[in-house]
């Protein structure tokens, strides 16, 4: 006789059975008529950059380069005429006025052959006068006068040329300025252009330079500047010079600027720094670290614009040092990225924070 299972058992059968019937059809009409919900997109997280806002400033370039003083005039005086030296009037060192003679050389037979041609001179033109009536009387022949006449122009020649010659036994100073060197001995013989003497014009001077041809775009004379001397003085002054055409070995410009030296200082052949002021302009400064360089070699600065987007901007150069760079070509106003600007690209939509402790403004010194 067969037994009826338990009622317990027949009671978990039953409920495994609704169960199992519950997983199959219970939400398949549901899952038939209305599609499961998508699943959420994860939100794209966007680059973070740190910026500061930085302003243009009124910034003063300067050139500076290394050059040499010389003296404003400088001659070295060589005798015309030949003779020995009767006097030094004018002793090394001393301070001339222009024409003050500086050197008497012995006359020897000068005087004398002056008087004998102005002799020969006052004859040939006594002659010249008598044929000149003669000729009018035709008593005497048109080539005899033309010859008469030659006597006349050749005797006053020599007169002009004896009193030249009288006048350059006494050299005189062509310039104010200082007897810097004097070459001569008393007694001793000069022939015709030897030097006896350097004259310096040291009132002025003038200092002279090489710019590499990067630099020299933007000078013009007229431009304010200073030299610094090696004992930490200067001197104010302005560019005076600039070649139009570079040095073929150096590629640089040659350049000059004058400088009043009232005081006389001896420094003419020192070495100096010349700092050559600019027309001021309106520049951006902030780190060198900061400067990109595109595919065309030219340097670029990246900020963003108003809608946090990277802009990259290329820049001009105005002058740079270790600590800081100023450039041009920047709008007025811009936020400027300083940090994270290596990991964006220009268009890249960013999270733009300020610097810490800036609250977006520059916070460096000024320009």
């Amino acid at each position: 006789m067969l037994r009826r299972p338990p009622n317990s058992a027949l009671l978990a059968a039953l409920v495994l059975l609704a169960l199992l019937l519950w997983l199959v059809l219970g939400d398949f009409q549901r899952f038939q008529q209305q599609a499961p919900p998508a699943e959420a997109p994860q939100t794209e997280s966007l680059p973070r950059v740190e910026y500061r806002v930085s302003e243009a400033a009124s910034y003063q370039p300067r050139r500076v380069v290394q050059g040499q003083l010389e003296a404003f005039r400088e001659v070295e005086l060589r005798s015309r005429h030949a003779g020995r030296v009767a006097e030094l009037p004018v002793a090394q060192g001393t301070a001339v006025d222009a024409g003050t003679p500086l050197l008497v050389l012995s006359r020897d037979a000068l005087e004398a052959q002056l008087e004998r041609a102005e002799a020969q001179l006052e004859l040939a033109r006594a002659e010249l006068a008598g044929a000149n009536d003669l000729r009018q009387r035709n008593l005497i022949s048109r080539p005899e006068l033309l010859r008469l006449q030659s006597s006349v122009s050749v005797a006053a020649a020599d007169v002009a040329e004896l009193r030249q010659a009288l006048d350059e036994t006494r050299p005189t100073a062509p310039f104010d300025g200082v007897l810097d060197r004097l070459h001569v001995e008393l007694g001793e013989v000069l022939q015709v252009g030897e030097a006896y003497a350097r004259l310096v014009d040291d009132r002025r001077l003038t200092a002279s330079a090489w710019v590499a041809q990067r630099d020299a775009q933007d000078l013009r004379p007229g431009l304010p500047t200073e030299v610094r001397l090696l004992d930490g003085s200067r001197l104010s002054g302005e560019l005076t010079h600039v070649a139009s055409r570079a040095d073929e070995s150096t590629r640089s410009f040659y350049v000059e600027a004058e400088f009043d030296n009232p005081e006389r200082r001896r420094l003419a052949g020192a070495s100096a720094t010349l700092a050559i002021t600019l027309p001021e302009r309106e520049v951006h400064r902030f780190s060198p670290a900061l400067l990109e360089l595109d595919e065309e070699g030219r340097l670029r600065i990246k900020h963003l614009d108003d809608d946090d987007r990277v802009v990259s901007t290329p820049v001009g150069l105005v002058g740079a040092d270790a600590t800081a760079a100023r450039v041009t070509g920047l709008p007025e106003t811009i936020r400027l990225i300083t940090l994270g600007g290596g990991f964006v690209a220009p268009g890249d939509r960013v999270i733009a924070v300020p610097e810490p402790n800036s609250n977006g403004t520059s916070s460096e010194e000024p320009l």
